[in-house]
């Protein structure tokens, strides 16, 4: 069986990894092919072994389809799932949803225009509760849905983390793009009171996005350059995370960001909004915190940093949670039922 995997994006971020991720767990049944936007995504995918097929737009999808021959197109997010709706034909295609869709949740051109392609796909994976249920139509495709949270393989993510031998100095660090979807405005407010307690504080943010040159002018407008530092794209940011005190996120909406399960993995606790996914992650007051106030933000995280005790526990229970989430095993089992059916 071959599986073409469609992806809208050009950069490995959280769509992108959870592709990847489930070819490499499925390439003993399977063949599988990325296509995308060109871009540094290609080096990701060629790395891992697989076959990069540059998608230079969407209506160029009818002829990879011809060209390739996927007996099944599984299209992550909304506009991949447009895309194979009218190109697709006869080859049948799973829908997977990421994150909760910014305007998807009223009535409004783009859930009208997802609920006319959902209708025609084998099946829809959501990748949390609340992303299926905030979908302003999902009443009408619960038959051929399902949710299956993201998983990873934990003894590869430390296997990975040990492959740099760096030692990073950072008390908090955020991983993410610097988008709307993850309100950096908002980082940047908590990440300046914790900065008026702790003048001393160290911060790395990892990330690229259109918000990027926003985000770090307001740094300098408000004195925080040197605190916070911005890295730009990492490759492997886990040793990285592993070091750090506490992971910090500020989101609007989420589904099951991976770079979080890689933080409770590797036993760095989590301070974020209460948005999604997060929420079955973080169990408040033992793996991470939860607020919609910047002020108690601000007081989680500054509560980890400086209670080394606190932060033992925090990650201790962070790593416990993670091997009970973590059923690879399970999710293999259902990626692979849902591909054959």
């Amino acid at each position: 069986m071959k599986i073409l995997h469609l992806l809208s994006s050009d950069r490995f971020s959280g769509a992108e990894n959870v592709a990847c991720a489930i070819m490499q767990m499925t390439r003993d049944k399977v063949e599988s092919v990325y296509c995308s936007p060109e871009g540094p995504i290609r080096k990701a995918v060629e790395e891992k072994g697989f076959t990069f097929v540059p998608l230079s737009s969407m209506s160029a999808l009818s002829r990879i389809l011809r060209e390739e021959k996927p007996d099944l197109v599984h299209a992550h997010d909304v506009r991949a799932s447009l895309a194979a709706s009218l190109f697709c034909g006869k080859i049948p295609f799973v829908s997977h949803i990421h994150s909760n869709s910014h305007g998807a949740n009223r009535f409004s051109i783009k859930s009208c225009l997802y609920l006319l392609s959902a209708m025609r796909a084998k099946h829809i994976l959501w990748v949390s509760q609340s992303t299926f249920d905030s979908y302003y139509f999902h009443r009408l495709l619960q038959k051929k849905s399902s949710v299956l949270y993201n998983v990873i393989d934990i003894r590869a993510v430390r296997e990975k983390m040990q492959t740099d031998t760096n030692i990073y100095p950072y008390h908090i660090v955020y991983v993410g793009r610097l988008t709307y979807q993850k309100n950096p405005q908002r980082l940047v407010n908590v990440l300046s009171q914790v900065a008026s307690c702790k003048p001393d504080v160290k911060v790395a943010i990892v990330g690229e996005g259109d918000l990027l040159e926003e985000t770090q002018s307001l740094c300098k407008e408000i004195h925080l350059t040197d605190n916070i530092e911005f890295l730009g794209f990492m490759e492997n940011p886990l040793k990285l995370v592993r070091d750090a005190k506490v992971m910090v996120m500020t989101s609007r909406f989420e589904g099951t960001p991976m770079c979080a399960l890689e933080a409770l993995a590797l036993g760095t606790p989590i301070v974020s909004t209460p948005t999604d996914g997060l929420c079955e992650l973080i169990e408040n007051g033992k793996n991470g915190y939860l607020s919609e106030k910047d002020e108690v933000l601000a007081e989680h995280l500054l509560s980890l940093i400086c209670s080394p005790e606190k932060q033992i526990a925090f990650s201790e229970e962070a790593k416990r949670r993670s091997a009970i989430y973590n059923d690879f095993r399970a999710y293999r089992e259902k990626i692979t039922e849902i591909y054959f059916r």
